[in-house]
């Protein structure tokens, strides 16, 4: 029964205490609440802003940047187009229409969306013999005894506007495209790939290709990074929790018997009744006392 009583009354008194707790929390968070920020916050708070702004922002921009421009320049750096143009003949073009037919084209406007009217243009090339050598739209390599006693080798290709065979407006406009270099008997320098000999296309710049890297993959990729390393220092604290980690794995570890002990020593039944025993023979001497009785009753 005193055991119940005792547990009763430390139940009591934890709650009061849980209840003063709480209310010192919401007084301390409700005068923090109308403080005004100082200069310090401000500026702590606007830097995490930007910060995070400025990583999201990279970061979504290199899923558009990364298939529009990087891949097609890494495909064009590895396809080893020639970097001195070849004179080009175009040979035919076939203007064709259906899904199954327009597997590729020489140019489209757009390079997600399928296809169903596509142009194929061929064009003819000539090198000097052992350069180049293939088979593109139907032909194949020829090679011609030239006036100087050489041979020139003579190779079919399919013209692309670039490596893809697609792109967006203004940069790509397929109806200018076709009306230059689609009419058969149309001269004009290209570019044959060293890779696959059948692939030809009229602009090749080698350094704008890795400049279109650096600028749509590299910049964005090193800000996003960056910005993100600066907010993990800013907020994450990593010094500071790696020193408490290394100091807690430091401290010797208390032993289990110990610590059980010292945890229960002072919440044992048989502790609080002996208490309680003990604080009710002090109110009945107490009480004797003031009676004029004698204490040894």
């Amino acid at each position: 029964m005193r055991s119940a009583s005792s547990e009763l009354l430390l139940d009591t008194k934890q709650q009061q205490l849980r209840k003063k707790k709480l209310l010192e929390l919401a007084a301390a968070k409700k005068q923090k609440r109308g403080a005004p920020r100082t200069l310090r916050e401000k500026v702590w708070f606007y830097s995490t802003l930007s910060f995070a702004m400025i990583a999201v922002g990279s970061g979504s921009a290199l899923l558009f940047l990364v298939p529009l421009y990087v891949d097609p320049a890494v495909s064009t750096l590895l396809a080893d187009f020639v970097p001195e143009p070849v004179q080009c003949t175009t040979v035919r073009r076939e203007q064709l229409a259906g899904l199954y037919n327009c597997t590729w084209s020489s140019c489209r406007e757009g390079c997600t969306s399928d296809v169903y009217n596509c142009s194929h243009i061929y064009v003819e090339y000539r090198t000097s013999a052992g350069g180049v050598s293939g088979v593109g739209g139907g032909g194949g390599g020829v090679r011609l005894a030239s006036g100087r006693g050489g041979d020139v080798s003579v190779s079919q290709a399919v013209l692309l506007v670039n490596i893809k065979g697609c792109g967006y407006p203004p940069a790509v406009a397929c109806s200018n495209f076709t009306k230059a270099y689609g009419v058969p008997g149309a001269t004009f320098p290209c570019h044959y790939s060293r890779q696959n000999h059948t692939l030809a296309v009229v602009d090749y710049d080698k350094r704008q290709q890795y400049a279109d890297i650096v600028h749509y993959f590299a910049v964005p990729f090193a800000v996003c990074v960056v910005t993100s390393i600066v907010l993990c220092v800013m907020h994450c604290d990593c010094q500071q929790a790696a020193a408490a980690a290394a100091a807690q794995n430091a401290l010797p570890e208390p032993s289990r018997s110990s610590a059980g002990h010292s945890h229960t020593e002072g919440y044992s039944d048989h502790s609080i009744s002996t208490r309680v025993e003990r604080l009710d023979e002090a109110i009945m001497e107490a009480s004797r006392a003031l009676h004029g009785e004698p204490s040894g009753l």
